[in-house]
């Protein structure tokens, strides 16, 4: 059976998250349901990384085996056509070897949360990005962002209910981006590791927006993952702020792009 990878833009806001289930919308049975109309019995699709219900992906991959031999660009056009009018797109497609596996052949995956910083409700962002009120210290932030930077034991920012074997994990990236705003600021917060917790990049964010406000100074995030606690966790930030951005593999199936045929 043909191997397809798939590069996966969402808007979270109306699933209950990637994954499948019985009566309630997500996106991977909204796109099994799209496979199915282009084939019968499409076996279940894999992916590099679940998300949680509200969180959106720019950069999610996927991989799905076909009966028939298409190409990349007539299965991403026949996909999109189907996934309509649901906030699903289909951005790349490629044909891939049968060893290619979307979550285990990832060598790292990245993470981008938006956090917006001004008086006023978001309007055009509702839903798309964390509002909070109060002018934000980046510096600050960025400071105690370092201290998280490497491996460490992240079970202070690892959900209670996260079943990874362990809570050790290395993180390659952390980096703050500021975005001047007529009305305030934007923070963009990018994470880059090979695997992430259960809501790690949300309890990482939420904690690094009370050094931002003065609610805590830089040093107590080191505190904090050395406790290994998660009572000594922030505030876990809101999933709407958060994207799935990017999958790193071996040989970018994506690489040499794709044409019309």
């Amino acid at each position: 059976m043909p191997r397809y990878a798939l590069k996966i833009e969402y808007n979270g806001q109306p699933f209950v998250g990637w994954q499948r289930q019985t009566d309630l919308p997500s996106v991977q049975g909204t796109i099994e349901a799209a496979l199915a109309r282009l084939e019968k019995d499409v076996p279940t699709i894999a992916t590099a990384g679940r998300t949680d219900t509200g969180v959106h992906a720019v950069g999610q991959v996927a991989h799905a085996d076909m009966q028939r031999n298409w190409t990349p660009f007539r299965l991403a056009e026949a996909l999109n056509h189907h996934l309509r009018p649901h906030p699903v797109a289909i951005t790349a497609c490629a044909q891939v070897t049968e060893d290619f596996h979307a979550r285990f052949s990832a060598q790292w995956r990245s993470y981008t949360y938006r956090l917006i910083s001004r008086r006023a409700p978001l309007i055009h962002d509702a839903g798309l990005a964390w509002g909070v009120r109060g002018k934000l210290d980046v510096a600050a932030m960025a400071e105690g962002a370092k201290h998280l930077l490497g491996q460490h034991d992240f079970t202070t920012f690892r959900a209670t209910q996260c079943q990874a074997n362990s809570p050790i994990k290395t993180l390659d990236e952390v980096r703050l981006e500021e975005i001047n705003l007529p009305a305030g600021q934007e923070i963009r917060f990018h994470l880059k590791a090979r695997s992430f917790l259960h809501n790690q990049v949300r309890s990482i964010v939420g904690s690094l927006e009370h050094v931002g406000s003065g609610a805590w100074e830089p040093d107590n995030i080191r505190r904090a993952l050395a406790a290994c606690d998660r009572a000594e966790c922030g505030t876990v930030a809101p999933p709407h702020g958060l994207y799935m951005t990017g999958v790193g593999y071996p040989d970018d199936p994506f690489a040499e792009g794709w044409k019309e045929a």
